[in-house]
């Protein structure tokens, strides 16, 4: 492995302790914490917490991804790269331009519309009951008769779907990068 300059130990340890608190965080938020709130609490109050959670999520993503970056891209300088840095860098940015665009467009965008389609739902008498799939009738009678919460539903879908792709791709380029650092623990 070609790197410019030998990391310190401490460079090290913080390398590696933000990329295991950017996975753990999005492990947790992702694949546990939702699915857990989900069936806990009503529809409306889960969209409460997400919109709460959401913004620290995608900026503590952002922060730790460009710290990821800047370390990695600091002990492997372009011109030494061989083909595994090469996709490790890419992997890096790919991770920092996802956070960066839940953070910015796709996490608030969706966040807006969840809220505008809350309050069609509070005057039909929905979104207090617990799990996703309570009332499921109301909401499809909702869409059929509510132009407006159908075309809100639409747009929630296509930006709640681009933000989950794109946090998907983050933890694939996250665990890959963890996976490409405990097969090289000597180094970074």
């Amino acid at each position: 492995m070609a790197t410019e300059g030998d990391p310190s130990d401490l460079v090290k340890v913080l390398h590696l302790l933000v990329l295991s608190f950017s996975w753990g965080m999005q492990v947790w938020v992702s694949f546990i914490g939702g699915f857990a709130l989900v069936w806990q609490v009503t529809r409306h109050t889960f969209g409460l917490v997400q919109s709460k959670l959401f913004p620290v999520y995608f900026y503590c993503l952002l922060g730790s991804h460009f710290v990821s970056l800047a370390i990695y891209a600091a002990y492997h300088p372009r011109e030494l790269l061989d083909a595994h840095e090469t996709v490790q860098m890419g992997l890096y940015f790919m991770a920092l331009v996802t956070a960066g665009l839940n953070a910015q467009w796709f996490g608030p965008a969706a966040t807006e519309v969840m809220f505008l389609m809350r309050e069609v739902e509070t005057e039909h008498g929905l979104g207090n009951q617990v799990g996703l799939g309570a009332e499921k009738e109301g909401y499809a009678k909702l869409k059929e008769r509510d132009p407006k919460y159908k075309a809100y539903k639409r747009t929630f879908g296509r930006y709640h779907g681009l933000s989950s792709l794109c946090n998907l791709i983050g933890v694939i380029c996250t665990t890959t990068n963890l996976i490409y650092t405990a097969l090289n623990l000597s180094t970074i």
